[in-house]
């Protein structure tokens, strides 16, 4: 319960808590990298000490001493150019072809000098060569370390976010299916008392009308509680003509609907074969056509088009309503979106699920225009 409270406090902690770390490694590892320079330095200048006791004698012959010669041998990683007083210069730690082209070598120097302030070997307040040396292998290793602890830092976090969200999902999963399971449940005891007083309104000689009404909404209830009982468990599909059933649900829609509202219905001639659980694919078309009645305010034209290319079954709903903003086209699928006063935002959620979890097949927001309408479409596969 503690938890649960301090909760969101817990996680800005973390947050917080990474951030500095990540900051201090960085920190530390950008003082090691400033440190190695520093060495890498102070052996250059050494290295041009040497060579300035190798030039005061004039003559290898000279007995200099060893170590000089140990110190201008020890250099065997740090790329250099020793440029002479005459313009000649000598390379060391470079590939020998390439230091034999003299453009090659030019751009290497001023490479050299962004990297490392040259070193002058004077004699005699005389400048004998300049020395520009580049970083070393292990430099340039280093130089790209924080930026690859960034990235497994970052890598990390998503991992984190992507077990938290499909853990929040599945939460949120189990949460709706139980909901759909105890609604189906609350309303079957009121239903089968309906179903009981129908049969007594029918020897009681009321008029026939009245009751197939009344049985025809019974119908309907029976029909959304095997949808809610279904929503909690993988549904059975059944090869059914998705004409005949959008047809079905269509007209119990307009029946009840404004008749401020123009209805149409576009299909094919023939029937087109599809794998459906038909209480789930009603309660799709149900919640596409009720959302679009909602867009429009109760006024407006409401068409539902069926269209067929080989196998793939296209099921459009077009309204003249308010219009999606395009930055909501996904969104408006997510548990809890909704942009109503009143609801839980999970109609289009639910729709979603039963077209992509349980019919393998899309639905998207095809187009939008603010003011204009809006057309959602649902791809299906017909049954071979």
């Amino acid at each position: 319960m503690i938890f649960t409270e301090y909760r969101n406090t817990f996680r800005w902690i973390m947050i917080a808590a990474s951030f500095i770390m990540v900051s201090v490694i960085l920190w530390k590892t950008y003082e090691f990298f400033q440190h190695f320079k520093d060495e890498e330095r102070v052996k250059m200048e050494n290295w041009s000490f040497a060579q300035k006791e190798l030039s005061k004698t004039g003559d290898l012959d000279v007995n200099i001493g060893e170590l000089p010669i140990e110190i201008l041998q020890s250099n065997r990683t740090t790329p250099m150019i020793k440029v002479n007083q005459d313009g000649s210069f000598d390379s060391n730690n470079i590939d020998e072809e390439k230091a034999k082209d003299s453009l090659y070598i030019q751009k290497l120097i001023a490479k050299f000098k962004n990297e490392n302030a040259p070193i002058e070997i004077r004699y005699k307040n005389e400048v004998l060569s300049t020395i520009y040396y580049g970083n070393s292998p292990l430099i340039n290793k280093l130089k790209y370390y924080p930026l690859a602890l960034i990235l497994i830092i970052v890598l990390f976090i998503a991992v984190i976010f992507f077990f938290y969200s499909s853990n929040k999902n599945a939460t949120q999963n189990k949460l709706w299916s139980g909901m759909a399971k105890e609604t189906a449940h609350q309303i079957g005891t009121p239903l089968s008392s309906l179903i009981g007083w129908t049969e007594i309104l029918k020897s009681e000689h009321v008029n026939p009308e009245y009751i197939f009404e009344i049985e025809k909404d019974v119908d309907r209830l029976q029909t959304i509680t095997e949808r809610f009982s279904k929503i909690g468990s993988i549904p059975t599909l059944e090869v059914a003509d998705i004409i005949e059933e959008t047809i079905n649900s269509y007209d119990y829609l307009k029946s009840r609907s404004s008749k401020l509202i123009d209805f149409e219905i576009t299909t094919p001639t023939g029937d087109i074969p599809v794998k459906l659980n038909k209480q789930l694919y009603s309660w799709v078309i149900e919640n596409l056509v009720k959302n679009a009645i909602d867009a429009m305010k109760g006024r407006g034209k409401l068409t539902v088009e069926i269209s067929q290319l080989e196998n793939n079954i296209k099921v459009s709903v077009t309204d003249t309503g308010k219009g999606i903003p395009k930055n909501q086209f996904k969104k408006i699928f997510e548990p809890g979106f909704t942009t109503k006063k009143r609801g839980w935002g999970l109609g289009l959620s639910l729709t979603k699920r039963i077209v992509e979890d349980f019919h393998d097949g899309k639905i998207k927001v095809l187009q939008s225009e603010i003011n204009k309408g809006t057309t959602i479409q649902i791809a299906l596969t017909r049954a071979v």
